[in-house]
Parts: structure tokens; sequence; C-alpha cells
């Protein structure tokens, strides 16, 4: 199956292609991606990770054609960064 693994920073995103197996899960495919390997900041035990958007676990199976999102840390609570603005 074809699927891809992607994380982003301000300054650069990353879409990495990855073929697996049928029952292959998140995690795994993150794993096998080397994704982490060229962001050594993801921390797959802190960091959320979703499919087109859309939040999942490290071991939830994927489908082909997935995209395998990491999601960085907020710099800002939603709330406060309002508060902030409406000063």
């Amino acid at each position: 199956m074809k699927v891809q693994v992607a994380y982003a920073r301000p300054e650069r995103q990353e879409v990495v292609p990855v073929d697996c197996a049928p029952g292959a899960t998140i995690g795994q495919v993150i794993a096998g991606s080397g994704i982490c390997d060229r962001f050594p900041e993801i921390d797959l035990a802190l960091q959320l990770v979703g499919v087109f958007g859309a939040r999942r676990r490290l071991d939830d199976l994927v489908c082909a054609g997935d995209r395998i999102e990491i999601y960085r840390p907020l710099a800002e609570e939603p709330v406060q960064a309002r508060r902030r603005r409406a000063g």
C-alpha cells in the first residue's frame, strides 16, 4: 500500500511517500518512513498524530492513500492568543 507521512515546521515541511504492507499501524509506518531521523525533535510519546486532519492513535491501522500527519505542540493556547490580541 502507498501512504504518506507528513511533518511541518514553520520554515520547512516534508511529505514522505511510504510503501507498507496491509495491516501496518501508524506507528510502524512513521518508524519506517525515516522522518524522525530528519526531524529529531519529533517525540511520538508526546506529539499527536492524525490522518487527513482527524486525530488517530499510533496503533491504528493505515489504509491505502492515507496521509499520516505528525502534529507539533501549539506555540500558544488559542484562548490566550485571542486574549492577547484583544488587548
